[in-house]
């Protein structure tokens, strides 16, 4: 991902799939570079070209930053942590796969619907007002949109466990107040300046540049 989108395809790949990657490749000649188009194995030419390109520059910096084994470590950290909080959390949130996770983990709000009519989008303003920015929510899952709201969350690798453990604690107490008390998710949230927008207006109506006196 580019810092949560756009994101950019594949951005590294193993030596053996080299010769399959998109044409035109930057090739060095003498002291300059040029573009090869001469690549008979290439997939050819892809719309985007190589990707976003900033989020190429991240991807490349972080990977020099962490070595192969650094990888390694910081992949296995962000499956630790997703399978720790879907362990910790499968109990107050329907899970909606109840086995080993990869990097994020998918419960619905399925329970808190049936019990409160509170809804996926609640639960994610209600986490604003304990200084949380909200998860993906409605997610496109098929077997999850047609009914009841997607929240995916992918803690990452880089979050240490006292900051897991928060949200965690947020999450238990959002649950329990909205089986307790749902007006307060229902009305969420109350401690930020803007509260909720029009999503539906913003959508159908999106004004994309800023000109003064509008």
């Amino acid at each position: 991902h580019g810092g949560g989108g756009p994101g950019s395809g594949p951005i590294a790949v193993r030596d053996i799939l080299a010769p399959f990657l998109p044409t035109p490749r930057i090739v060095r000649e003498d002291e300059t570079f040029k573009l090869d188009f001469n690549v008979p194995t290439a997939i050819g030419r892809v719309r985007s070209y190589y990707g976003n390109f900033l989020a190429n520059v991240r991807a490349y910096a972080y990977m020099t930053l962490c070595g192969g084994d650094g990888i390694r470590r910081n992949s296995q950290n962000a499956v630790l942590n997703a399978n720790y909080i879907q362990a910790m959390l499968k109990g107050d949130y329907h899970l909606l796969h109840d086995t080993v996770c990869m990097h994020e983990s998918v419960f619905t709000d399925a329970k808190q619907d049936k019990e409160s009519k509170v809804h996926a989008v609640d639960i994610a303003k209600r986490m604003l007002d304990y200084g949380i920015h909200p998860m993906t929510i409605y997610f496109p899952l098929p077997k999850v949109t047609a009914n009841h709201g997607a929240l995916m969350i992918e803690p990452t690798e880089s979050e240490s466990k006292e900051t897991i453990d928060f949200f965690i604690s947020v999450m238990k107490q959002i649950a329990k107040e909205a089986k307790e008390s749902p007006e307060l998710l229902l009305n969420a949230p109350h401690t930020t300046p803007v509260k909720r927008l029009d999503e539906v207006r913003a959508t159908t109506n999106p004004v994309l540049c800023y000109v003064c006196g509008q």
